[in-house]
């Protein structure tokens, strides 16, 4: 064997390495059948009907005391809401979409004559490297990447979440 073979088979176990480090994770748990979001206390849980499976320190919207009226008002909506779709090539890593604005959501912005926005998420960071100071999404909920990865894993379409203030 000569030493190009060596150093180009290093190479591809390396790659092959890199690989098994996949977003994407198996999660083979008690079912996530709520999601509970405290924004004062910036807390997330996952539930198993009354049992917390897992909580986490969260980042809100960059004005997030009170509800989500506007587009661009930079607040978290607050209500009960489903987990209602999934983007695993979000801009901020993983990301689980949040079924606001309800009917309600909408009519309220209808009638002052304004959008209610949209695109909300629980999702992780642009750029893990950064420290995120303070609350900072336009609405969203932000985690970890990793904390994302696992969320991801362990919270199903159709899920409610609660998000109090």
């Amino acid at each position: 064997m000569n030493r190009r073979t060596v150093i180009l088979g290093g190479t591809a176990l390396v790659a092959l390495g890199a690989c098994s480090s996949s977003k994407f994770k198996r999660y083979n748990g008690p079912e996530v059948t709520y999601v509970v979001v405290n924004k004062e206390a910036r807390r997330m849980y996952l539930l198993h009907h009354d049992k917390v499976l897992e909580d986490y320190d969260i980042k809100l919207g960059f004005a997030p005391i009170g509800h989500k009226q506007i587009e661009g008002d930079g607040r978290t909506p607050e209500g009960i809401y489903l987990i209602d779709r999934r983007n695993p090539n979000s801009q901020f890593h993983l990301s689980l979409g949040i079924s606001y604005p309800n009917n309600a959501d909408r009519a309220y912005a209808k009638s002052i004559g304004k959008t209610p926005g949209g695109d909300i998420f629980i999702h992780g960071q642009k750029n893990p490297l950064k420290k995120d100071k303070g609350d900072w999404t336009w609405g969203c909920i932000s985690v970890t990447n990793k904390q994302m990865e696992d969320i991801y894993a362990m919270v199903g379409n159709g899920t409610p979440i609660q998000i109090n203030p």
